[in-house]
């Protein structure tokens, strides 16, 4: 029989489920059902079925219905959700069953009665931003209802929203303050029956279904299948592939680092190729498992194709199965299995790629060809060193950074000329420093690990992605030199046109160079590159929305980003500052006391807005905009120079008394240096005249005197520094500033005695 066709309409589409279902499943489930019931029989069905709506899919809890108008979907909705508020208020606050409503209007696909495409994600999304018991729309429906009914509207402004391609402006529906149960249409014969059930009472027949059980409703014709739904991400338009992690076959957990170098490295291949769209590693990669569904993999990441594989290694003997598969269909376009030994890896690599191409006829720019068999290496033992030392690398502990340190010299130990391997080490280096983990690498300065840093990039002469990345990071810091950082990350993209990490950081320098509305479509590409994406990409878009005074965005992205994450500790000065600027100090003050407590608990200071340049901007006004806004929102400052100026020295003896004998801690303010920064630091006085001073995990021993109203310490035989302490009349419990001193150059230090 000839399957049945597949028609496009514009329709109307709601989207509910029960809040907190399996909490009140799990708390009492004979009664939850019951309750269920009880509202289906006597308000929901009776609702659904006089406003004509149609059910089309369901999956797990979740339902999904057709209306013939958006007029009528409002109207059905909007009289259940208050009737159900009414009937809660007899019930107990957490027996509540509350329902949570998505509204679209959109184009949609039907395929024997089921629902699909963008017009139906874009209602589950919106399902997912609607509070319990409220409704969210799409700004479609708010157009076609607002003057067909009284209703009010709360503006949530542009979402970005999981797996939907471009933002989508989104209403929250006031239920509270607006006018009673809008007046009902007539009821038409038309309509559809009450054999259609309505979409709240079906939510009893999914959730027992997804519990294990099946309750037979009489009025349902027929067993819906169930289907998800989640539509897939539109499609690219060229041939898109995900590269899923290899299975590591030989028995040996440990050789866990070579399969998945493999797999990656296709990845980085695949990458190179301007004809193809390439989902990121990080996102493939979290589909990690010994039973993958591949048409979910290309529903959830949007792409049409997905290569599977595995690797078996047994010392120098290597077996790479591969298989290219068509994610809409299921179906396999080839398999292959790849027999040699190590020093073979890098053409089995080569045919992996190159059939790929071939399979999916994709038409090579000039050098491309030439760019995908460049390996960096022809010495197998270097490259496998170099792969350990990789997978160590993106674990991000100091413990790994050691260990993949090692590797990475070992593999150069092998080929001095490995670029690969020398651009890694730089990269580690950096990251080293500005994590502050010295010791990680054996260094006992920064400086040792800048030299480092230095000399293992300038032996990258032909640079790979990672390389012109770090190039233009430093271009931009160090040198402040916008316009050549841009430049670098444009080049970087170029040799990976599907790199995301290399349109974040393209976005990145344009952000600090005040080009901040460029970033953001840049942003936007690679979290579609990358749909399992690192919050760290939502930190550059909220910085990105803040300077182009998009602060209501800037702010729920941002507030909803610490939601998943609070350990996002970069984002929440943004936010605040958003906040700040909108006038929301009450909203702010929650947020200043969440980055406090994170920083505490990662044993850093406090965060003080900073007078002086805190980032690198080109615009000096944007530092000004981000401190203006900390400032509103409520946040403490480093120093509060009233309560300084009003400050009484400590004389020589109230000096002596305090210090003698005792260990302090607190702050620097390095605030001569081009941008702020804090330092914490401690210091111990003993009664002989010596200093132990610890800082940046680095101890020194000098001697300090105390003259008239000064304190003066020297370190290893340099010059004097002389500081006058005084008690600050400003100081914060566990901000470490009970005492201040300033030198003649302007430093500001503050501390309490610790012991």
């Amino acid at each position: 029989m000839a399957e049945e066709e597949v028609t496009r309409r514009l329709t109307t589409v709601v989207a509910a489920d029960v809040a907190g279902y399996s909490r009140l499943m799990g708390a009492d489930d004979e009664g939850t059902l019951a309750a269920l019931r009880n509202h289906r029989r006597e308000l929901i069905d009776p609702e659904i079925s006089d406003h004509g709506g149609r059910i089309a899919n369901t999956a797990g809890d979740s339902i999904l219905i057709e209306f013939p108008s958006v007029v009528e979907a409002m109207r059905c909705t909007l009289n259940i959700q208050r009737s159900m508020a009414e009937r809660n208020r007899r019930t107990p606050e957490d027996r509540r069953i509350e329902f949570r409503v998505g509204i679209n209007v959109g184009d949609i696909m039907e395929h024997k009665g089921d629902l699909l495409g963008d017009g139906v994600n874009v209602a589950a999304r919106l399902e997912g931003l609607a509070k319990p018991g409220g409704i969210c729309i799409s700004a479609r429906v708010r157009e076609d209802v607002q003057d067909r009914l009284e209703v009010g509207f709360e503006d949530l402004g542009e979402q970005t929203l999981k797996n939907i391609a471009r933002p989508i402006h989104v209403y929250e529906v006031l239920l509270e303050n607006t006018e009673e149960v809008v007046t009902e249409p007539p009821k038409s014969a038309a309509r559809s029956s009450r054999n259609h059930a309505a979409i709240f009472g079906l939510l009893v027949f999914a959730a027992l279904s997804a519990g294990g059980l099946l309750w037979w409703q009489p009025w349902l014709e027929q067993q819906m299948e169930a289907v998800p739904v989640e539509s897939a991400l539109p499609l690219p338009d060229k041939p898109s592939i995900a590269v899923l992690p290899f299975q590591n076959m030989s028995g040996d957990p440990d050789q866990a680092y070579f399969s998945d170098g493999m797999a990656e490295d296709i990845i980085t291949d695949l990458s190179k190729l301007s004809g193809l769209f390439v989902i990121s590693r990080n996102s493939s990669f979290q589909y990690r498992g010994d039973s993958v569904d591949v048409k979910k993999v290309g529903r959830e990441l949007g792409v049409k194709y997905v290569l599977e594989g595995s690797v078996r290694r047994a010392g120098d003997q290597v077996r790479i199965n591969a298989q290219l598969i068509d994610a809409l269909t299921g179906g396999h376009l080839w398999a292959e299995r790849y027999d040699g030994n190590l020093d073979n890896v890098f053409a089995a690599q080569d045919q992996v790629t190159l059939r790929i191409v071939e399979a999916l006829s994709v038409r090579l720019a000039p050098n491309e060809e030439k760019r995908l068999k460049r390996h960096g290496t022809d010495n197998a033992l270097a490259y496998d060193a170099y792969l350990k030392g990789w997978a160590h690398f993106q674990k991000e502990t100091p413990e790994d950074y050691t260990r993949a340190n090692a590797y990475f010299e070992a593999a150069l130990k092998l080929d001095p000329g490995y670029q690969r391997a020398h651009a890694a080490i730089a990269s580690l280096n950096y990251e080293a420093m500005h994590k502050e983990w010295l010791a990680a690498l054996g260094a006992v300065e920064a400086v040792e690990l800048q030299l480092a840093r230095k000399e293992h990039l300038a032996a990258v002469t032909e640079p790979d992605s990672v390389a012109l990345r770090l190039r233009a990071r430093i271009t931009r810091i160090r040198d402040e030199d916008f316009d050549t950082a841009i430049a670098l990350s444009r080049e970087a993209i170029a040799l990976t046109p599907n790199d995301a990490d290399a349109s974040v950081a393209l976005a990145r320098n344009l952000i600090f160079a005040d080009r901040a509305s460029e970033a953001i479509p840049l942003i936007n590409k690679a979290i579609r590159l990358n749909p399992r994406h690192s919050d760290s990409y939502k930190s550059e878009l909220v910085l990105a929305l803040f300077l182009t005074d998009d602060w209501e965005r800037a702010a729920r992205i941002g507030q909803e980003a610490i939601g998943r994450n609070p350990n996002l500790v970069e984002i929440y000065a943004t936010v605040i500052s958003a906040l700040g600027h909108l006038g929301k100090k009450d909203a702010a003050a929650p947020v200043i006391s969440a980055l406090q407590n994170q920083r505490a608990r990662l044993g850093r200071e406090p965060y003080f807005p900073k007078e002086v340049r805190r980032l690198v901007f080109a615009n000096p006004n944007l530092d000004k905009k981000l401190y203006d806004g900390l400032i509103k929102a409520g946040l403490r400052k480093f120093i509060d120079w009233d309560a300084v100026d009003a400050a009484t020295p400590l004389s020589r003896e109230q000096a002596r008394v305090l210090l003698a004998g005792h260990e302090i801690a607190g702050y620097q303010n390095q605030s001569g240096a081009g941008f702020s920064s804090m330092i914490l630091w401690r210091r111990r006085f003993d009664n002989a005249g010596v200093i132990h001073s610890q800082y940046y995990g680095r101890e020194t021993t000098g001697r300090y005197r105390i003259e008239d109203e000064k304190v003066c310490t020297s370190w290893k035989g340099g010059d004097a520094d002389c500081w006058k302490i005084s008690r600050y009349p400003a100081s914060t419990p566990g901000y470490r500033n009970d005492y201040i001193g300033i030198d003649d150059d302007g430093i500001i230090w503050t501390f309490s005695v610790v012991r």
